[in-house]
């Protein structure tokens, strides 16, 4: 199990990175829509992924059976490998590669608010919000729970959802 949670963990998790990176050339775009479009693209193959991972383990275990709960330990193992991942690259970006992101991504939100002909009283709000969300990234360790909890609903789904499709009963000899 743990060459396969460690390949599979590694292998997704350098490919959210790889996405993530990937990001930076339209974070100066006003409205951030390609990086949105990329980040969840991102966030599917990195689901494909894990489904992959629990199936290499299940075809890779010596009887071929798999429990939903071994299943379950697999994928969520390399859910966490890759939201560690994530968040560590999330991190670099944030602070190091790209200066301002937090302000930019602040000022997105309220264009994005105008955009849809928010009410002045929605624009505040929305305003406020941005603020508020740009204090916890600029601080490191919000900002790496942030990350970490940005793609870790994903996986935990796709945890759930391959542990439930992949897993495999014993069969009766003779069968």
């Amino acid at each position: 199990m743990r060459r396969t949670v460690l390949t599979f963990g590694v292998i997704t998790g350098v490919v959210s990175a790889a996405i993530l990176v990937a990001t930076i050339p339209f974070v100066d775009s006003v409205d951030f829509r390609k990086a949105d479009i990329l980040g969840y693209t991102g966030m599917i193959l990195t689901a494909l992924l894990v489904f992959f991972g629990v199936r290499s383990y299940r075809e890779n275990a010596g009887d071929r059976t798999l429990t939903f709960g071994r299943a379950f330990e697999v994928g969520i193992l390399i859910t966490l490998i890759s939201c560690v991942f994530h968040a560590a690259t999330f991190e670099i970006l944030y602070f190091k590669a790209v200066p301002g992101l937090g302000d930019k991504y602040a000022a997105c939100m309220v264009e994005r608010a105008k955009a849809s002909g928010a009410s002045q009283e929605k624009l505040d709000q929305t305003a406020r919000q941005a603020q508020t969300l740009k204090r916890l990234y600029d601080k490191p360790l919000t900002n790496a729970v942030l990350g970490f909890g940005e793609a870790f609903p994903v996986g935990l789904l796709a945890t759930a959802l391959s542990a439930t499709i992949l897993r495999r009963k014993r069969t009766a000899p003779g069968n």
